[in-house]
């Protein structure tokens, strides 16, 4: 029996993806439409989205809440919402199906970041698996960040597995890759670093990609010199592109922000007397500094302060609370009280222990190949390690499913006696000379 096309069962399952997400919007805003008063799945962040949202549509200054916050949330997330609601008299369900898109390209990136690392049917059985995952379908029409994040990221991800991948040559063994010139380098550091600035804009949390890749270009390469070049254009390209924010906050506060001035106040929720590992920001409407004439960016420091001086003051409570939150973040059922009851937990473990299990096979089987694991294991793993000083749940671990399920699917693929990925092949193998 011939094998299928691979391009149509590409888009095959590109429209399967598209499909469950479309629905997973319309049964969503049928469900908030029978709630009167309910407008999001999850009240708190998505109507702060919604309400940045709301400024850029009109054309209003970007801040929320009283005293005004000008530097609470990055652009990026409400500026993607503020098109519906400019778009649309009634832009709730709209925003939804453009979310669900969203999840539809996320797949499709699942599927160049596996067939770059790997090969072709590893990124459709990854791109596969993305389709179905109850988290990522799920997530996926909800008003929240985490699936805009993930498809930026994923884009990220991808720069960087091209330009440690090299280029694919066809010579008389077959196809072999190459190392990219000096020149090409730095252009692919450039993009790279602007794809991770990109995905900055919609959250923050991934800044430290970029000199952590370029740190490992050049400890891992043969070559100092080139991958000290690709380091500082990935540096230099993420930089360049949130330097017009930075400035408009400098502009604002007095002070230069790459980011956010939330970082105190979210780190003081995971380290504090009070902290539990899940988040409770009651602390600062009860503290209320804005209103004591404190400006945004001195409360920032207050409570990154705050949290530091905890940190040194009780370094066992710490250790306990990293452990908590370890927990929360990896445990395969939801935390949030909306996503209760014992269906959501027995469907999402019933995917998501497998995934792990098949995610470490994956590993095992390409335990010499550290470019392919670095770039799909290594996001959950850096998540992982900031959640826990910050606060931790599924939610955080969401964006890291997707290039984890790049080495599930190879796991998966061992099973099946395929496991030539730990050796070389067309796109596997590392880079010779030029």
């Amino acid at each position: 029996m011939p094998s299928p096309n691979p391009s149509k069962l590409l888009w095959i399952i590109l429209a399967v993806a598209l499909a469950i997400r479309v629905a997973g919007a319309i049964g969503l805003q049928w469900w908030l439409d029978g709630r009167p008063g309910q407008t999001f799945l999850i009240e708190g962040d998505a109507n702060g989205y919604w309400h940045l949202a709301e400024d850029i549509a009109e054309g209003r200054e970007f801040a929320i809440h009283e005293p005004p916050r000008y530097v609470l949330r990055m652009p990026g997330f409400p500026a993607l919402l503020a098109v519906p609601i400019r778009l649309f008299d009634d832009p709730f369900f709209p925003a939804r199906l453009m979310l669900a898109c969203g999840g539809t390209v996320a797949c499709a990136l699942v599927y160049w970041l596996g067939r770059v690392l790997c090969d072709e049917r590893v990124g459709l059985t990854a791109m596969t698996l993305a389709t179905v995952s109850p988290t990522l379908a799920g997530f996926s029409p909800v008003i929240l960040s985490e699936t805009t994040f993930a498809m930026c990221l994923m884009a990220s991800l991808i720069g960087m597995a091209v330009m440690v991948r090299g280029r694919v040559v066809a010579t008389a063994e077959g196809n072999r890759c190459q190392n990219w010139t000096p020149g090409m380098m730095a252009v692919l550091g450039t993009l790279t670093g602007v794809l991770i600035g990109i995905t900055c804009y919609v959250r923050p949390s991934w800044l430290l990609a970029a000199p952590l890749f370029g740190t490992a270009l050049v400890l891992l390469s043969p070559d100092r010199g080139r991958a000290l070049l690709a380091g500082i254009c990935v540096v230099a390209g993420a930089v360049g592109v949130l330097l017009p924010w930075g400035m408009r906050n400098e502009r604002i506060t007095g002070h230069f922000v790459l980011t956010t001035l939330w970082m105190g106040p979210s780190l003081y929720d995971g380290l504090s007397p009070q902290a539990t590992g899940d988040s409770d920001m009651t602390f600062f409407d009860r503290d209320n500094l804005m209103a004591k004439g404190i400006s945004e960016y001195d409360v920032n420091k207050h409570y990154s302060e705050q949290a530091w001086a905890f940190a040194r003051s009780q370094p066992g409570r710490v250790i306990e609370l990293a452990f908590i939150k370890l927990w929360r973040y990896f445990k395969p059922w939801p935390s949030a009280d909306q996503f209760g009851g014992w269906l959501p937990a027995v469907v999402l473990t019933s995917f998501t222990i497998p995934m792990y299990l098949l995610a470490l096979r994956g590993w095992w089987v390409m335990r010499a190949d550290f470019r392919a694991w670095g770039l799909t294991i290594g996001p959950l793993l850096y998540f992982a390690g900031l959640h826990m000083l910050f606060v931790s749940s599924l939610r955080y671990r969401l964006p890291a499913e997707y290039p984890l399920l790049v080495m599930t699917a190879v796991g998966w693929r061992s099973l099946q006696g395929k496991s030539q990925y730990g050796g070389p092949s067309a796109n596997s193998q590392q880079p010779t000379a030029n």
